[in-house]
């Protein structure tokens, strides 16, 4: 298992990353693709195929949540739990076999 910490710019960004890129009822991975970063803004496309943006605390956390992501994105991983406390997100992963 891998975790990280991700910086957003408030509590709102950080409730909004973590209910778009998992959903603990169904144990499910809704981030598929990273489709353009913008300075601190991110924008990810998710499972049903709409666009959301994220806005992280700097250009650091945004290249440690994209380099975090890219093997989910590439299906190497998968989401196993997400925790958000005020503008931290903790995101867990674990590899697939």
């Amino acid at each position: 298992m891998n975790r990280i910490q991700i910086v957003t710019e408030d509590k709102y960004e950080a409730q909004k990353l973590a209910s778009l890129i998992f959903v603990k009822e169904g144990n499910e991975t809704f981030i598929t693709e990273i489709i353009d970063v913008f300075d601190t803004e991110i924008v990810i496309s998710i499972k049903d195929k709409s666009v959301h943006s994220v806005v992280l605390k700097d250009k650091d956390q945004v290249e440690k949540f994209t380099d975090f992501m890219q093997s989910i994105i590439e299906k190497k991983s998968k989401i196993i739990g997400t925790l958000t406390n005020e503008e931290l997100v903790e995101i867990a992963k674990e590899n697939l076999n």
